[in-house]
């Protein structure tokens, strides 16, 4: 087998430590992971971002529809309301909720918290879910502790501050629960339950000592 010269073998080995093709594509290779993974954080970043953003407008829409229902401009008139109105509120939810899945993957609770005249207790007079995601009210419910029964409600909301109602008057509360998967499942933002609140006081006087009549009772607290 024959050889090189040393001399050629040197001239050699000096083009190939100056030869500079094929550099771009190994760095473009060495940072493409690291740019890679930057750009898939900021996709999932943003779109749990967007879901708490729509969670939280969810709240807020159903409790200020909730406390419209009812409303009227004869003032000779004291509403009360019915299941029917419960069904479009919580209709008008579900497409808000749009692609989310409420059905199957969140649930939510709206509560009327009112003022008992007998005791001045708050109490849960009435309560209607959507969604099947195994979750309760925080704050009970409108049978066994409802506040008349059970444990005594001082009112509800997160932090040290409650919403409550006064006399004669009912809050519109919700709770918004939801199941949240990532894209890329658990790798940058944890898969957990969301929770968000939203309250309103009714906006007219309300017949409040009927609770919710007639129609068809579409969204039970079961």
């Amino acid at each position: 087998m024959l050889s090189l010269p040393a001399n050629r073998r040197s001239s050699k080995l000096r083009r190939l430590l100056r030869c500079k093709s094929g550099v771009s594509t190994v760095e473009f290779a060495l940072v493409m992971p690291v740019i890679l993974s930057i750009a898939l954080y900021g996709i999932e970043v943003t779109q749990f971002t967007t879901v708490d953003m729509r969670l939280s407008e969810i709240a807020l829409s159903l409790a200020d529809n909730a406390s419209r229902l009812g409303q009227t401009d004869n003032s000779a008139i004291t509403p009360s309301i019915s299941e029917t109105d419960i069904n479009e509120v919580m209709r008008g939810a579900q497409e808000q909720a749009g692609t989310l899945d409420f059905a199957t993957r969140g649930k939510i609770i709206l509560t009327s918290l009112e003022r008992d005249t007998a005791t001045g207790k708050q109490y849960i007079h009435w309560q209607r879910c959507y969604g099947t995601l195994a979750r309760q009210s925080a704050y009970g419910n409108d049978s066994t502790r409802n506040g008349l029964n059970g444990a005594v409600i001082t009112g509800m909301g997160k932090g040290t501050t409650k919403v409550t109602a006064s006399a004669g008057s009912a809050v519109m509360f919700v709770e918004v629960f939801y199941n949240y998967e990532g894209l890329l499942g658990d790798m940058f933002v944890n898969n957990r339950v969301l929770n968000k609140e939203g309250a309103f006081l009714i906006r007219d006087d309300r017949d409040l000592t009927l609770g919710v009549t007639g129609g068809n009772g579409l969204y039970p607290c079961t």
